[in-house]
């Protein structure tokens, strides 16, 4: 069971402990395609271990990247998938919230700018920073 199941969570975002050098995105085991897709289409890449029994599935940041840029890239990648309806967790310590208004900024104006209904969803949860496998 890997950490997005524990929690009934889609995708939640960490730092690993132990690998300071990347966030891991964890999206739940099963997870469609259409969530592994678009995680690949934010720029995150795409691991995968094989095992007797389930397959695992997870995104991490681009090798090289500082570790700002890492919670840009990850709290950037937010915004399309929570208004796709997926339930996302980001370690508090990992949330950016200058690039979070940047692409509430950005969603804001694509959409016409238009706070009625169709309002973007509030700011993923971020729970606290839990010991990582």
């Amino acid at each position: 069971m890997n950490v997005a199941d524990e929690n009934n969570t889609d995708v939640e975002i960490y730092r690993k402990t132990g690998h300071p050098d990347r966030l891991h995105i964890v999206s739940r085991t099963g997870a469609p395609e259409e969530l592994l897709a678009q995680l690949d289409a934010s720029g995150l890449e795409r691991r995968r271990e094989e095992t007797d029994g389930p397959v695992y599935t997870w995104h991490e940041t681009p090798e090289g990247l500082s570790q700002k840029a890492q919670r840009q890239l990850a709290t950037r990648t937010i915004l399309p998938l929570l208004v796709a309806g997926y339930d996302v967790n980001i370690d508090p310590d990992e949330f950016d919230v200058t690039a979070w208004a940047r692409v509430m900024q950005t969603h804001r104006v694509t959409q016409g700018g238009n706070a009625g209904p169709s309002q973007p969803p509030p700011p993923p949860a971020a729970g606290p920073p839990r010991s990582r496998r």
